[in-house]
């Protein structure tokens, strides 16, 4: 072996030895003298303090700091002067590792170079009048001259250890609690002249981070990984944290921080990537995750923000900022779902600068937002959300889109979009009631051109419509509207007072004031609002999109509307009436005539009146003046009112009358026979009643040698009662052509026909040059016939003698 080896394992060993004796020595120098080295390791942690530091014993741990010597101090309280009052201790331990410098134990000094704290409590506590247990670290006076030559503290630990450790920071003055599990903390420390600085790993669980108790805890029940760099500065007296990754939940964050000491206050940075929202919204304290987390955004997003405290106490809660970038993502929210969004956000719990900090001073802004709802894609450059105590929402919204878009975006499926364009550009201000816009205020524009609509529940096809929306405030106006559902062309302008408040408020009291224009119409289109709505089925879930869609049908079908029509031509079926003019309402179930007039059949028609809508069929009401028509196309147009008896066919003339009937009509618009019940009071000119059954009877079985399937009236006042398929007759005479009579009685369209009737033999024809008063007294002479009109076995009518006549 070469000598330079030789020496240098001759030294190696010497030095090891020299170790290891020192090393015996200093364990033997402390079990010999554990009580003075348990006193003197008290004094050195007593030293400087406003409280004391207690132990039950100590015991040597050779073997944990080889080759320093450590011991165990077992019994841990270290207790504020002030504790008698509060009782809380400030540290409560089952043991904690001291490791020594045996080089200091010997000659007579205690050096700590590490301690562990192990199954501990530590509670910070700061009481309502700002008293804290942590003011028995506050230094005694000691003598300036020995503090100058110094460059050391008298207490500078190099390692700390945290191991099974709660800690506790209960602030009654501020309602701030934050409580932790600590699995453990690690940190070696160095004692530069300007503070120390060190470096912590840190491994705990989350029970209470709560800023503000009332209000609850962030982080709550999260874990917190990861190495953190500290240093103290002693000029400003702070702790400063630089920014390091910080696992949080297990999602990493770059958090920084700054606490300063002396005033109480601190700032938090707080940076994140690729995190999803609900995770995000769950480490805040409940009452901000409960409204966060009515919105939703499905993939992950970055966050930057900031915690700042001035340490004053002034508004309570710290101040917060926080900004978030979100591209091409999806977002919940109550009244549906933004799809391709992209935005940046921002919140900030002190909107004014100077002002308080707190809900009334808040503000959620949203930057540069694109994104697509119910397939119609929208662009906002701000939108903005203040005073989250009492929410209100302000934006300019722009959007241009093909209508079919919106099909199967709905939820209910009430429209269908075969073609057209909208394009809307509207400034809104609305208050956030339970995440809801209430007391709406909007201004713009909405334009449709060249639209095929489809309103499924009517089954309405609306096509080349096309209509100008504008919003000025609360109002709603429809200007330049126009639509053709069949042959049918509509020209429309309306208005609504006060329809964005009503839309989400109160619907039913919604009053559209409608104008519409047609040059002709063909009613048989408008049917389907005599029936039901067409049932959907139920689709399943309960999305904002299906709850805002069924919102704007239930909002078509609950408000009230007044129509004033006129229309050039109006047709249906056999029905053809000239210039119309109506005013009508739409209520809930009932559409209601307030008044109709228009030219038909030669001579007017005016008329007033209701229909009811119900499930099975619709009842109506209405009460008619009609003036000169003629009865032959008038019975035609109204398909004999829904009987055979007496038809066009058998009818001239010219009709007078006052109508008060009632009846039911169907879905589809038909009368249904027997339902009519009401009075009818007529007048006939120059009629004609042709080959109508019961009189070609009559003359069949009286008066063979004439003409009784032409009867020619001249004149004929009449009072009709009719009750279902019963025409009471009041007692009318009839003068005509053939004979004369009188006629009372029952004439039924079913079973049940009891008619009087009256008649002289006597021809008319042999009475043409009598006087008016001369034909009226020789009406009934000679012999006259009392006959019955009656029911007969095949269901037809007979005649026979009426043998109790009057």
């Amino acid at each position: 072996m070469k000598r330079w080896l030789k020496i240098s394992l001759g030294i190696l060993s010497g030095l090891i030895i020299l170790i290891i004796l020192t090393w015996l020595a200093g364990a033997f120098y402390i079990s010999r003298n554990k009580k003075e080295i348990l006193t003197s390791i008290l004094g050195q942690l007593n030293k400087n303090l406003n409280g004391k530091i207690t132990a039950t014993g100590m015991e040597p741990t050779l073997l944990k700091s080889f080759p320093g010597v450590s011991v165990s101090l077992n019994g841990i309280l270290l207790r504020d002067s002030l504790w008698s009052q509060h009782k809380h201790d400030l540290i409560k331990a089952k043991d904690i590792n001291v490791s020594l410098n045996v080089l200091s134990l010997i000659v007579g000094n205690v050096n700590i170079n590490q301690i562990a704290i192990n199954d501990a409590s530590i509670y910070i506590y700061t009481d309502s009048n700002g008293y804290s247990n942590t003011s028995i670290f506050k230094s005694k006076k000691t003598d300036t001259a020995k503090k100058s030559d110094s460059k050391t503290p008298d207490l500078a630990v190099k390692k700390i250890d945290l191991n099974r450790v709660t800690l506790t920071l209960d602030n009654q003055k501020r309602h701030k609690l934050f409580n932790f599990n600590i699995d453990q903390v690690a940190g070696r420390m160095q004692y530069p002249d300007s503070g120390w600085t060190g470096k912590i790993k840190l491994k705990t669980q989350v029970n209470s981070f709560a800023f503000n108790t009332r209000k609850g805890s962030f982080l709550k029940d999260k874990s917190l990984e990861g190495t953190l760099s500290a240093h103290y500065s002693r000029a400003i007296d702070a702790i400063i944290l630089d920014p390091e990754i910080l696992k949080i939940g297990g999602h990493p964050f770059k958090i920084g921080a700054k606490v300063e000491l002396d005033k109480s206050a601190f700032a938090i940075s707080i940076a994140v990537d690729d995190i999803l929202f609900k995770d995000v919204a769950m480490l805040l304290s409940p009452n901000i995750s409960s409204k966060l987390l009515k919105f939703g955004i499905e993939k992950p997003i970055n966050i930057r923000g900031n915690i700042i405290d001035d340490g004053s106490g002034k508004y309570g809660d710290p101040l917060i900022n926080v900004g978030i970038t979100v591209r091409n993502n999806i977002i919940s929210i109550p009244a549906g779902k933004l799809t391709a969004a992209n935005f940046d956000g921002s919140f900030t719990n002190r909107d004014t600068a100077g002002g308080i900090i707190g809900d009334e001073n808040s503000a959620i802004k949203f930057h540069r937002l694109t994104a697509k709802y119910f397939n119609a894609p929208l662009k906002i450059d701000t939108f903005t959300v203040t005073n989250l105590a009492r929410p209100i929402a302000t934006g300019l919204v722009t959007s241009q889109f093909p209508l079919s878009n919106l099909n199967n975006s709905l939820g209910t499926q009430d429209f269908e979009f075969k073609q057209g364009t909208a394009d809307l550009r509207l400034y809104c201000k609305a208050d956030i009631d339970n995440f809801r816009f209430t007391k709406p205020v909007v201004s713009g524009k909405i334009k449709i051109d060249n639209a095929d609509i489809l309103y499924i529940p009517r089954k309405l096809r609306l096509v080349k419509s096309a209509l100008n929306i504008n919003f000025d405030q609360n109002d709603l106006s429809i200007q330049n509207g126009h639509f053709q559902l069949g042959k049918s062309e509509l020209n429309v302008s309306c208005s609504i007072a006060n329809f964005a408040n009503l839309y989400y408020t109160d619907p039913d009291k919604i009053l559209v004031n409608l104008k519409m224009h047609s040059p002709q119409l063909y009613l048989n289109e408008f049917l389907p609002f005599l029936g039901p709505r067409t049932s959907k089925k139920k689709t399943s879930g309960g999305s904002s999109i299906k709850t805002a869609s069924k919102e704007l049908s239930n909002v078509l079908e609950v408000s009230k509307m007044n129509i004033n029509l006129t229309v050039g031509k109006a047709i249906y079926d056999n029905f053809l009436a000239k210039n119309l003019a109506a005013d009508i309402s739409l209520r809930g179930e009932g559409i209601y005539f307030n008044k109709i007039s228009v030219a038909h059949a030669g001579g007017t028609l005016a008329l007033t009146g209701n229909i009811i809508q119900e499930p099975s069929s619709n009842s109506f009401r209405i009460n008619s003046k009609i003036n000169h028509v003629s009865v032959k196309d008038f019975f035609y147009s109204f398909d004999n009112f829904g009987q055979k008896t007496i038809t066009n066919k058998n009818l001239k003339g010219y009709l007078s009358s006052t109508v008060n009937i009632g009846g039911r009509i169907s879905h589809t618009g038909k009368i249904l026979p027997r339902s009519i019940n009401g009075k009818v009071v007529f007048n006939l000119n120059n009629a004609a009643l042709v080959n109508f059954e019961p009189m070609v009877k009559v003359g069949k079985f009286a008066f063979a040698n004439r003409n009784l399937s032409n009867v020619e009236i001249k004149n004929l006042d009449g009072t009709l009662n009719i009750r279902g398929d019963k025409i009471d007759i009041s007692p009318m005479q009839i003068n005509s052509s053939a004979m004369n009579f009188n006629v009372k009685g029952v004439y039924a369209l079913g079973s049940g026909t009891n008619v009087a009737l009256d008649i002289p033999l006597r021809n008319p024809k042999g009475d043409e040059n009598l006087t008016r008063q001369e034909k009226r007294e020789a009406r009934m002479r000679g012999i006259v016939l009392h006959l019955k009109a009656v029911d007969d076995e095949k269901g037809g009518i007979k005649i026979r003698w009426n043998k109790d006549h009057d």
